[in-house]
């Protein structure tokens, strides 16, 4: 499991264009967070901590607690606004976590045993079609990835949702069963010696 990641932020009541410019100025990054009982509330978090964050993968992903002037709240990542060209953050929109209540996020895929892949050994590459799944479930059962088995998958062959050990609790929304994330196809190089060696064979047959 990653390590909890804790954000420190304080509320803010100075909203609009203007008003976030200036906090990018100032090396802050503008963000909101609502949802549950409670409602909206306008935060400032710190840049440095928002870019050491956005380089961890589960950030993406998992819970997070931000401590909003010393209290603690639970929530996850909805949407984030980057600057166009220069990539650093501008805006974050955080959900609120409530343990009796269904959160729904996009969690990452991680690929094993490529390297052990039957399909890879027979002279295949690997095709990930899919990098992650939208998934519903309860903020206790969330998890940080999925595995997707690659070890014996032949060449030409596929790995569909159905054959992921999607954890319990966990439901993968708007995606049929055959939805196709995977899959090794042969390689422009192996393809080449297949002919060159179906040429010689050829040839060997005639002499």
């Amino acid at each position: 499991m990653s390590e909890a990641i804790v954000l420190s932020a304080v509320a803010r009541k100075d909203v609009g264009k203007g008003a976030s410019r200036r906090l990018r100025r100032a090396d802050l990054v503008p963000a909101i967070i609502y949802g549950g009982s409670s409602e909206p509330l306008q935060i400032t978090l710190e840049g440095k901590a928002i870019r050491k964050a956005l380089e961890v993968e589960s950030f993406y992903s998992q819970i997070v607690t931000l401590e909003v002037d010393g209290a603690k709240q639970q929530a996850i990542l909805k949407d984030l606004q980057r600057h166009p060209a220069k990539e650093f953050a501008m805006h974050m929109d955080f959900l609120r976590v409530e343990a009796d209540h269904e959160v729904t996020t996009n969690v990452p895929l991680h690929f094993i045993n490529e390297e052990a892949c039957v399909g890879v050994k027979a002279g295949g590459a690997i095709v990930h079609n899919r990098v992650d799944l939208e998934i519903k479930c309860l903020p206790g059962d969330l998890p940080e990835f999925i595995e997707v088995d690659m070890a014996n998958v032949e060449l030409g062959g596929h790995v569909h949702l159905s054959d992921i050990a999607v954890p319990a609790g966990v439901e993968v929304l708007n995606h049929g069963q055959d939805l196709d994330i995977s899959s090794v196809q042969a390689t422009r190089a192996g393809t080449e010696e297949d002919e060159a060696s179906e040429a010689s064979s050829e040839e060997a047959g005639e002499e």
